[in-house]
């Protein structure tokens, strides 16, 4: 094959086409507990978490809230991964061998978010990695609440051993969330929905969520209380999560400033290309990834 532009533009082409096949097929999580966001600058500020949405009774002047009582700001950063074809390959004809790694850079684009998503959830106990929009970290027993303190932390491990066990973990998890109120006492109505787990819980976190019956014998009433979510990117094996996924908000935000795009270098004579015969191709983009209302999660170390 001569190398010309039009050649060039075949080789970007059918990479291209093995990138987006793969992209296509590749399986996510993140749309499940996390919401996406356009971001349109290098950052976004998130003034509206001060606030969780809720209607008032109008009587005389209406109620006006202080967007600005916190300040929640997510950076976005550029991200890339690129591939070099070797020009003696496009010459021979020899390009199959680089389909795989299109395809491979595909999968991984498309995962991407997820790596974002769930780091959050890794880091959601840190006060210093994983502080939300309060100055707390994510998952904290003393977020301020008008004069109170409210905790979504726990630490009981999530178990079907017996229905005081579950009740310890998944039920208090789950009253936790349901009884929240807003400053003036008034219930969120929040619903837990998903309950996201490592593979070192996923057996439990699937039994308890399907088993009529839990392993001491008594009823499993907490049957089909959640939608169960495993993910490898979760460090922890103890630590488990339960979020409410069914609001238009949801917990965890992913904010994209530009989606992954497969790019080539369009120089035929590159310094690459004429030092050492390297045509260069590659997926970029811009995100980041940050913390919503934590009234909406509830994380236990399990430990």
């Amino acid at each position: 094959m001569l190398i010309n532009k039009s050649n060039l533009d075949n080789v970007f082409l059918a990479l291209s086409t093995a990138f987006h096949k793969s992209w296509e097929q590749a399986p996510v999580h993140w749309p499940r507990i996390a919401m996406r966001t356009a971001s349109t600058s290098a950052r976004s500020e998130y003034k509206w978490l001060s606030e969780f949405p809720r209607m008032r009774q109008w009587i005389g002047d209406k109620t006006i809230s202080a967007l600005a009582a916190h300040s929640y700001t997510i950076v976005n950063d550029d991200w890339e991964s690129t591939i070099e074809v070797d020009r003696n390959d496009i010459e021979d004809d020899n390009l199959g061998i680089y389909g795989p790694q299109a395809q491979m850079a595909g999968y991984a684009a498309r995962q991407f978010a997820d790596e974002l998503v769930f780091a959050l959830l890794n880091n959601g106990f840190s006060a210093a990695e994983g502080k939300c929009y309060d100055g707390k970290a994510f998952f904290a027993a003393d977020h301020p609440l008008g004069a109170k303190s409210v905790s979504n932390k726990g630490s009981a491990a999530l178990s079907t051993a017996t229905y005081a066990a579950a009740k310890a973990s998944f039920g208090a998890a789950r009253i936790a969330l349901r009884k929240l109120t807003d400053e003036d006492g008034r219930p969120l109505g929040v619903t837990p929905s998903v309950l996201v787990v490592p593979p070192a819980l996923e057996d439990t976190a699937r039994g308890l969520m399907a088993v009529d019956r839990l392993e001491d014998g008594k009823p499993n009433i907490y049957k089909g209380q959640a939608e169960v979510v495993s993910d490898a990117r979760l460090t922890s094996d103890t630590a488990w999560f339960l979020l409410d996924a069914t609001q238009p908000i949801k917990p965890l935000i992913y904010q994209e400033r530009r989606a992954p795009q497969f790019v080539q270098q369009t120089e035929m004579d590159s310094d690459a290309a004429f030092m050492r015969r390297k045509y260069r191709y590659g997926v970029e983009c811009r995100g980041a990834a940050g913390y919503g209302f934590w009234q909406m999660a509830y994380g236990s170390t399990g430990a």
